[in-house]
């Protein structure tokens, strides 16, 4: 069975080491060069958006290529991640607000409503890591979606929860932490779980 190039041991630091170890520097720390920081923060102020700190991924050239759009008064705290491929789109509504170490990733679209809520340490996405060739490493299998994963206006996602390539979530749904979504979920509903499910509705009374 192939398994990739082999990882050579830790050793010696020597001149291809090094240059090998910049490169991938210069790669994998862009979005975190002060000037690059500096940049996105402009690209929010516009947007009428605010980042508390710092944020990961490729924020910067997703705004700029229209991969990325977020409403005014969009809200980041430190540590989210938003991330998608060459032909991944992001929507972001205004005033939603990502919490701590949230993450979301795009293969194909990724659209989140307005005034959301995402909890600590949350993963919306629409992407699937591929694993069915045997003869080829996992992370060089690239990403399958199963459509759109959609968050209807006023979603309230709790801390750690999960939602999975293809699912949309109603407006003014409630989702409790560590759920894992892999269906559809309908507006006004309060759903908990691995897989989440439906436990109540709380749609106000005509």
């Amino acid at each position: 069975m192939a398994a990739g190039p082999p990882i050579p041991p830790a050793g010696r630091l020597d001149r291809a080491a090094l240059r090998e170890w910049l490169l991938k520097r210069r790669w994998y720390a862009r979005s975190q060069r002060p000037w690059n920081r500096a940049r996105l923060h402009a690209e929010l102020a516009r947007r009428h958006a605010f980042a508390r700190g710092r944020m990961h991924g490729e924020i910067l050239p997703m705004l700029r290529d229209g991969r990325l759009e977020i409403g005014p008064q969009a809200f980041f705290e430190d540590g989210v991640w938003l991330t998608a491929g060459e032909r991944g789109r992001i929507r972001i509504g205004g005033g939603t607000f990502l919490n701590l170490g949230v993450m979301v990733a795009a293969e194909g679209l990724v659209d989140i409503g307005e005034h959301c809520m995402a909890a600590n340490g949350c993963l919306i996405t629409d992407a699937d890591h591929r694993f069915d060739d045997p003869e080829t490493p996992v992370p060089w299998q690239g990403f399958t979606t199963k459509g759109p994963t959609v968050l209807g206006d006023n979603v309230w996602l709790g801390a750690n929860v999960v939602v999975t390539s293809g699912v949309t979530i109603g407006r003014r749904s409630v989702v409790g932490a560590n759920s894992v979504v892999t269906t559809d979920i309908p507006p006004w509903s309060v759903a908990a779980g691995v897989p989440a499910r439906v436990l109540r509705t709380h749609r106000p009374e005509a």
